[in-house]
């Protein structure tokens, strides 16, 4: 075999090794949720651990977690959440009276925090328009993808919620988060959902502000938790906010959680 055969042949074999350990490495942080080299940095654990809502019994979950749900499947849905994780928000929602969401997209999960929280429930939401997509505020260190992902999912005015019964429990605010003034819903929040531009700067000015609305004992989630190839800027963002705050991964879903002290 002649020496350029030769090199050939080994440069195929790399690309073929780079190609799994690539493969490879997507399948530990979407599967196994953990970086080629080790855990991720926030500690995991499972929702029963997290809130009693979802503590099981020899049957499995009790019907305390019982919700109107709208699953998805293997469909796809713009900006959507896995149906365990809009499980785990429907849940929660149930003992929620003042529920706020950062990033409305199609409004899937707006309709399912309004259909399971109480009747006295307010869920307030906001998106970007898609005739403000100019005031949108890209910063130097948010990442192009998360970037663009933010713009095309900001394409709605009319919502899944639109024209229910649930509608009259929402409040849908159109407009840029990082220049929502969040001080008239200061410490009034039971539960917040951060899954707006997942774009770095952003998760850090709207996990900021989540933090000053979360009412005592309340709940933080945040969504797209999955590492550094799928959604680096949220991960790279939950990571740092871990150092300062208790912040916890749910097993089996992309839902990074906090509780305010009571």
């Amino acid at each position: 075999m002649s020496t350029y055969f030769l090199l050939i042949l080994i440069f195929i074999l790399l690309a073929i090794n780079i190609l799994l350990l690539q493969k490879y490495s997507r399948y530990k942080q979407r599967y196994k949720q953990q970086g080629l080299f080790g855990k991720w940095p926030i500690r995991q654990i499972s929702i029963e651990e997290f809130d009693s809502i979802f503590k099981t019994n020899e049957l499995g979950p009790t019907l305390a977690t019982e919700v109107h749900f709208i699953g998805r499947g293997s469909l796809h849905v713009p900006g959507g959440t896995s149906d365990t994780e809009a499980w785990v928000l429907s849940a929660l929602a149930k003992k929620s009276d003042q529920i706020f969401e950062f990033g409305t997209c199609t409004g899937k999960t707006t309709y399912l925090l309004a259909k399971n929280s109480p009747t006295q429930a307010r869920i307030t939401t906001i998106t970007l328009a898609p005739d403000q997509l100019n005031s949108y505020e890209r910063s130097a260190g948010d990442s192009k993808k998360s970037t663009d992902d933010a713009v095309a999912e900001s394409a709605f005015i009319n919502f899944l919620y639109s024209g229910t019964p649930e509608e009259k429990k929402i409040t849908q605010l159109f407009g840029d988060s990082k220049h929502f003034d969040e001080k008239p819903f200061a410490h009034q929040m039971n539960l917040i959902f951060v899954d707006g531009s997942h774009a770095y700067s952003y998760v850090l000015s709207d996990s900021e502000k989540a933090f000053n609305m979360v009412a005592p004992n309340g709940i933080i989630l945040w969504h797209d938790y999955r590492g550094t190839q799928d959604t680096a800027d949220v991960f790279k963002a939950m990571n740092l906010l871990s150092k300062n705050k208790k912040l916890v991964h749910l097993k089996d879903t992309s839902l990074i959680a906090y509780r305010a002290e009571a």
